[in-house]
């Protein structure tokens, strides 16, 4: 009986969260109440606050459904044991791209972030979650710089931590534009040289060196 609570306890989180996602999309985040989206999953919301504190905790859940599949691929470019440290990077990076390209609820989600989700006063929990969300990721890529350049994939003397932020800001770049105007350029088919755009700035610019 516990199992089978667990499981439907389990299947209102995924209705609300999907809801959610509707929701934002359709309204952006600031217009959006939990009202709506209890009205929209068809449930209370008394439900959606014993699954989610606040609208900010909700938005987080649902952006957190985007990180699991590419958890692995950024762990292996993190690890000093990794061979190929920026060739997992690549990997990851056109893989992101083809996933916001293809997969349609990974397209809705970016697109909610980038453009739907203000930052008013009662999402500052928010602000403050993406504020840590980035500055982990930069550390997280400074670090797969660090092994690229221990294997030689880098140069000895790049400034990991200014290449980082470089890298960042080009990617998060890259997709605001696109999910902007999608018919502005290709992103599915022309990933891999996006990427590799990104990559060689990070091996040939002298501003990145110490």
């Amino acid at each position: 009986m516990v199992r089978r609570t667990k499981e439907e306890a389990q299947e209102t989180r995924s209705q609300i969260l999907e809801a959610a996602e509707k929701a934002f999309y359709e309204r952006g985040v600031a217009r959006t109440t939990l009202a709506d989206i209890a009205t929209l999953a068809g449930v209370t919301r008394g439900a959606i606050y014993w699954h989610f504190s606040n609208k900010a905790d909700l938005v987080q859940a649902m952006l957190d459904t985007l990180h699991e599949p590419l958890d692995e691929m950024a762990k292996a470019s993190e690890s000093e044991d990794e061979l190929d440290p920026l060739g997992c990077m690549r990997k990851l990076l056109i893989h992101l791209f083809h996933q916001v390209a293809l997969d349609p609820k990974t397209r809705r989600i970016n697109e909610i972030l980038f453009h739907k989700c203000e930052f008013t006063d009662e999402m500052c929990d928010l602000r403050q979650q993406r504020r840590e969300a980035s500055l982990d990721c930069k550390v997280r890529i400074g670090l797969a710089l660090s092994n690229a350049v221990s294997r030689g994939q880098l140069p000895d003397n790049l400034d990991t931590a200014r290449a980082a932020i470089s890298l960042h800001a080009y990617i998060d770049g890259i997709l605001y534009q696109w999910l902007l105007a999608p018919d502005s350029f290709q992103l599915h088919t022309e990933a891999e040289r996006w990427v590799d755009t990104g990559l060689e700035m990070l091996r040939f610019s002298p501003s990145l060196r110490k």
